[in-house]
């Protein structure tokens, strides 16, 4: 695979130059995917064997969050190269990505001109269509020839995509509309603007929802529409290629909707951030809450093996089985928790339909708790035999583990549902609250079914 050749790189220096020179003849698509499988520190040291060019077009193929990834690795000159490339709507969603702090570092590196649209960029509101306007594109008076305009077109700088519409303005920057470059050939050289304009009334506010700017594309078939300010002057412009990813957003999340996990799982992706990227404090403030319910559920199970004192002085075989029964539990709720969790990311549970999915997993836990118990129910019995007469080791073994493991299974569904309904974050607080409530119970039934024969 094209990886292995990187990897090769990075594991033994001696092969630079093999793998700088066939990583450069990859194209860039090839590339990206190909560093992506990279181990995340590793990434940077494979993006370095890149020419500039190279290494700039395999960027803009990274999603904004696998830009930001990768900058945090970097170092600043090498970053700033890398930005002052990029479109300045695509630079504005690299820096949605990266902590305040960074951004605001990268952008008093960056160049007058780049930071000026930037700031530009930053000042409207998160999601609007401000932040997603393109400051690229080519406007005209109305009162000009189609001569003089293909002549404008023909000097320009702009992309092809970037010139598929001409937004056309009066004096004072107010948008009257916009022509099809394509019209423009067919048109009279010396026909003006003003017959051939169309859309006087397409056009969205900066200060819009960037969802709007989707529906407007859409409805209108067109390959980009105006931004205006709120007296209606022309300010920048939305392509289809600006909101590629925001449709995408949108037909994922109305298929998380229709399966009821929409907004679970946008607010689970916040969770998942705010823990692993946010400060420590808060980290140690979430975790440590639930850790303090496994540390109080610890003070109840030793009072439950307090309770049973006399019944671990006269069966003292029984020791040994307790590890047993706490462990299988919280193995089987873990497992069952982080089943829960994928089936939830890929869409494969429904949190508004629960039920089903709860008594597949009860049959699950049964079934496992009935073959695990028996096998380590006639282990302990032909092991240990019958202590001090009490043939119900064996048997209190069986039936402790079929308790736990069941209610194990059951717990490691029921709870990250409950908690997500509830407004909790599943992730820190499930395993806790699976521990001290199997652990309690298992022990109880374990020396309950001793203290029965004893």
């Amino acid at each position: 695979m094209r990886q292995n050749v990187l990897n090769e790189y990075l594991l033994q220096p001696f092969a630079l130059e093999a793998a700088k020179k066939e990583a450069n003849r990859l194209p860039a698509a090839e590339l990206v995917q190909s560093i992506m499988e990279i181990e995340p520190h590793k990434r940077v040291l494979a993006f370095r064997l890149l020419e500039k060019e190279k290494a700039i077009a395999v960027f803009e193929y990274l999603r904004p969050e696998q830009q930001a990834d990768l900058i945090r690795t970097m170092e600043t000159p090498e970053v700033i190269s890398l930005l002052e490339a990029l479109d300045l709507d695509e630079r504005v969603r690299l820096f949605e990505e990266l902590p305040a702090k960074i951004t605001k570092r990268l952008i008093a590196n960056l160049s007058p001109q780049a930071r000026e649209g930037v700031n530009l960029l930053l000042g409207y509101p998160e999601r609007s269509a401000g932040r997603l306007m393109s400051l690229r594109y080519l406007a005209v008076r109305d009162d000009i020839t189609v001569q003089s305009l293909l002549r404008s077109i023909r000097e320009s700088e702009l992309r092809d995509n970037e010139l598929t519409l001409i937004f056309v303005i009066d004096a004072e920057r107010y948008y009257r509309g916009f022509v099809r470059t394509v019209r423009l050939i067919k048109a009279s050289p010396e026909q003006t603007l003003s017959s051939l304009i169309e859309g006087t009334n397409i056009a969205i506010r900066a200060s819009d929802r960037d969802l709007q700017a989707v529906r407007l594309l859409k409805d209108n078939d067109l390959p980009a529409i105006p931004v205006v300010d709120n007296e209606g002057r022309l300010i920048g412009d939305i392509t289809f290629d600006d909101v590629i990813e925001l449709v995408e957003e949108e037909a994922t999340d109305a298929a998380l909707a229709q399966g009821g996990v929409g907004n679970l799982l946008r607010r689970d992706r916040v969770w998942s951030e705010r823990l692993i990227r946010g400060s420590s404090w808060y980290a140690i403030r979430l975790r440590i809450l639930f850790l303090i319910i496994t540390l109080i559920g610890g003070m109840l199970v030793g009072g439950v093996i307090e309770r049973f004192e006399e019944v671990l002085e006269a069966v003292t075989a029984a020791a040994v089985f307790i590890p047993l029964v706490m462990d299988m539990g919280g193995n089987v709720g873990t497992q069952s928790t982080t089943v829960f969790a994928r089936g939830l990311a890929w869409n494969h549970i429904n949190v508004n339909s629960f039920l089903p999915y709860l008594l597949r997993e009860v049959r699950i836990g049964a079934s496992m708790g009935a073959i695990l118990g028996l096998i380590a129910g006639i282990i302990a019995y032909f092991w240990q035999g019958a202590p001090n007469g009490i043939p119900q080791l064996g048997t209190a073994v069986a039936i402790s583990l079929f308790c736990v493991i069941t209610l194990g299974a059951v717990l490691g569904a029921v709870l990250p549902w409950i908690m997500l309904k509830l407004g909790f974050d599943h992730a820190p607080g499930a395993d806790p609250f699976i521990t001290t409530i199997k652990d309690f119970t298992g022990l109880w039934i374990y020396f309950s079914r001793l203290a029965c024969g004893h």
